[in-house]
């Protein structure tokens, strides 16, 4: 079985699930609000720039995950998924996800968002291999640091790695849907790269380089 790997934020979804967690936490009153808001766009145009210091997000974006209790914020998590993210799961995004299912490829989501925002979304599309940022636990609370390789850039090809090492998978025959230029080294590992409703650099790669540039909007 081939491979079928997508990335979630602006690929699958019509927005930033990371960015959107970040405000919906702002309007719960869960964090400073105009702190949160300036801090959460600058990280926003960083990545959108290539020029995002991943170590300096995390400690940012994983910080309420330390400092309130769990279940308060899986009730909330329930709420941001049914509030923000269902509306914004495209109905061409699900096609493809069952087109490649229905062809008999193993299907992946690979992102950066950390896996307590991102495992539920995964579940609705009913993909069942994610890779995600993962946040550190102990004693069943969140400390606020990832634990192991954050999977950002190189670091989703090195957690890919170890992830078909452990399931005795390969490339051959893989394919990687993305947005972002940030998603280079991935794109430039997999058989089949595609570029989706791409950056404009990411746009020019894939133009350059003859891969497939396919929208998923409406």
């Amino acid at each position: 079985m081939a491979l079928a790997i997508f990335d979630l934020d602006n690929t699958l979804l019509a927005g930033d699930s990371d960015y959107l967690w970040g405000r919906f936490l702002a309007a719960e009153g869960i964090v400073d609000a105009d702190h949160y808001e300036r801090e959460n766009e600058r990280f926003y145009r960083e990545y959108k720039d290539g020029t995002l210091d991943i170590a300096e997000f995390l400690r940012f974006s994983l910080r309420p995950l330390r400092d309130h209790p769990r279940t308060h914020l899986e009730a909330l998590r329930e709420r941001f998924v049914a509030e923000l993210i269902a509306p914004i799961m495209l109905p061409a995004a699900k096609d493809l996800v069952e087109s490649h299912r229905e062809a008999g490829d193993t299907l992946m989501i690979i992102t950066a968002t950390n896996a307590f925002v991102t495992a539920p979304i995964a579940q609705r599309f009913g993909i069942a291999h994610l890779i995600a940022t993962l946040p550190a636990e102990e004693n069943g609370r969140f400390t606020g640091e990832p634990a192991g390789q954050p999977a950002f850039r190189e670091g989703k090809v090195e957690r890919l790695q170890t992830w078909l090492g452990e399931h005795r998978e390969t490339l051959g025959g893989s394919s990687f849907y993305s947005d972002s230029h940030n998603d280079l080294p991935l794109l430039e590992r997999v058989d089949r790269p595609v570029a989706v409703d791409p950056d404009p650099q990411l746009r020019a790669t894939a133009l350059s380089r003859g891969w497939p540039v396919i929208s998923l909007r409406p």
